[in-house]
Order: C-alpha cells, then sequence, then structure tokens
C-alpha cells in the first residue's frame, strides 16, 4: 500500500516529484493540463525523460494522471462529449508517455436526463476513448458523492458502465469521501464490510486501481462533495484505520487529496498520519 498524494505540475511535471518527495510521497497524482480548461499541449521529450528518471531515482510510484473537471460524458451537448474523449485521450497518451498507471476521470452528470438514458452513450464514449490510447495505462472512473445529478455515487451505476464497456482496462477510483457522501458507512467496521460487499457485487474488487483518501466535512449520506483532512471529518482516524486494515486495500495506493493543514493541498502532516495509520494496522511501509 503506498502512501502519496495529488500535487502541482507548475513549471513542467517533473518537478512534481521533488514536491511529492519533500512531502513524504510514495505514490503520486498529477494533472497533464490545466483541470479548467479544455487546452492540452504534450509534455515536452525533455520533461518525460526527466519525469520518467525521477521516479526511478526515488522509487516513486505508481503515478496516476487526474483527468480534467471538464469531461462530461453525460452531457446532451455531442460537442462536450466529443472534447471529453479527446481529452481523455490526449491523458491516456500522456499516461502511456511518462510511465503512469492510468488516467482517472469523473463520468460526469446525466443533467435530469436519468442514468439509464446516458448509459450507451458513456459506454460508446469510453470505448472510443480506450480503442484510441495506447497499451499500457489503464482508465479508471471515480465514483462521484451525490451532489446533483452526477453519475456514478451508486457502485451499482459504475459497475453497469463497466461491464457494458467490456474492456480489462477499464476499472475504478474509489474515493472515501464520496463514497462516505453517498452513504456508504466508511467510519465503521461493519459499515466497511458493507461497502466492500456492494462494491464486490456491484463491480468486482480486481477492478479496484486507486483509492482517493479523503476525510469528510459532511456526515454520511450528505451527498456534498467536501474534503477534510485525516483525522479532522467524520470518517476520522479510527475510519481510516478499519479502511487501511482491510484485505481489499492492501495492495492499492492510496492518493490524498486534502485541503492540508495550512489549506495548501495535502501535506507532509496528512501523509505521516496515513503512514502511521499503516503501521499500526500491521502494514509494512
Amino acid at each position: 500500500m503506498q502512501i502519496g498524494a495529488h500535487v502541482s505540475t507548475a513549471g513542467g511535471i517533473s518537478k512534481a516529484v521533488a514536491r511529492g518527495v519533500e512531502i513524504g510521497c510514495e505514490a503520486l497524482q498529477i494533472f497533464g493540463s490545466s483541470p479548467q480548461g479544455w487546452a492540452f499541449k504534450p509534455a515536452p521529450k525533455e520533461e518525460v525523460e526527466t519525469f520518467r528518471r525521477e521516479m526511478e531515482e526515488t522509487n516513486m510510484g505508481p503515478v496516476f494522471l487526474h483527468a480534467i473537471y471538464l469531461v462530461n460524458l453525460g452531457s446532451s451537448d455531442d460537442t462536450l462529449v466529443e472534447k471529453g474523449v479527446q481529452s481523455l485521450i490526449n491523458y491516456m497518451h500522456l499516461a502511456a508517455d511518462i510511465g503512469a498507471r492510468g488516467v482517472v476521470f469523473h463520468p460526469g452528470s446525466h443533467k435530469g436526463a436519468g442514468y439509464e438514458a446516458i448509459l450507451p452513450q458513456c459506454v460508446a464514449a469510453i470505448q472510443r476513448v480506450l480503442e484510441n490510447s495506447p497499451a499500457g495505462p489503464y482508465l479508471a472512473v471515480e465514483n462521484m458523492a451525490g451532489m446533483g445529478q452526477h453519475i456514478g455515487a451508486d457502485f451499482k451505476e459504475l459497475g453497469g458502465i463497466i461491464e457494458a464497456v467490456d474492456n480489462p482496462r477499464l476499472g475504478v477510483c474509489l474515493d472515501t469521501q464520496h463514497s462516505f457522501a453517498a452513504g456508504y458507512d466508511l467510519a465503521t467496521g461493519p459499515g466497511i464490510e458493507e461497502m466492500i460487499g456492494q462494491f464486490e457485487d456491484a463491480i468486482g474488487l480486481s477492478k479496484l486501481l486507486i483509492v482517493h483518501a479523503n476525510d469528510s466535512k459532511r456526515p454520511c449520506g450528505s451527498g456534498v462533495d467536501r474534503h477534510d483532512n485525516i483525522g479532522e471529518g467524520f470518517i476520522g482516524e479510527s475510519g481510516f484505520a478499519t479502511i487501511m486494515g482491510h484485505p481489499a486495500f492492501r495492495d492499492v495506493p492510496f492518493i490524498l487529496e486534502v485541503p492540508g493543514f495550512e489549506g495548501k493541498g495535502p501535506d507532509q502532516r496528512n501523509i505521516d498520519i496515513l503512514k502511521s495509520i499503516r503501521q499500526r494496522v500491521g502494514l509494512d511501509s
């Protein structure tokens, strides 16, 4: 179980490795472009080479890319869906270039049309992404918090997408805060067991590629996407001990997307808390 964080790529993707090392990361997540815009430029060859070299020298890994926030495969606007598909293809190519394990993306919102209505469209879009991507990287669809009309707060919805796409390179990113907000009680032993059972039934644990480790500013079932620092939210350190101690998560990287204790994003204190919990539950570092 590697513990890491989403870190900045300001100044070039190669700068992310040193930032990860500085706060004690064993794994990384990064953006490949501005998360709020469609513009994308392939990383210069020298940046890619430096990134790969520094990842190897620091024994860092795995690394995941997080897709931009504008991707919405459930949109009724064909132009936006097409932009989302192309953006994901660009990211999958970048993932292959830098040796990333995969690309995490939010499936988007059905905008009131309903899950069943947009399912064929989402499936076709994901299939096109995978068909036009280089071999190697996985595509990981992230579960959502249930806010508004987002797709994938219910594991059954993610399972339906994965089953219909029918491609071994499509997996899942499980966000602890999103799961908690969607009504899966990760703060207790019985709640974790129930969640794991539902995940296995709907999706299959073999599809779990990465965990976004985030505490929650809102109570279970709130439907609100609000991340908190580890131990400061409603899941709490005891909840994360239960999560990290479960065999289902033993070999899965945990990536922080927390606000940070100084409000500057994931930091060493959050990393150290997760590492101490990992040690507490008897896992080697």
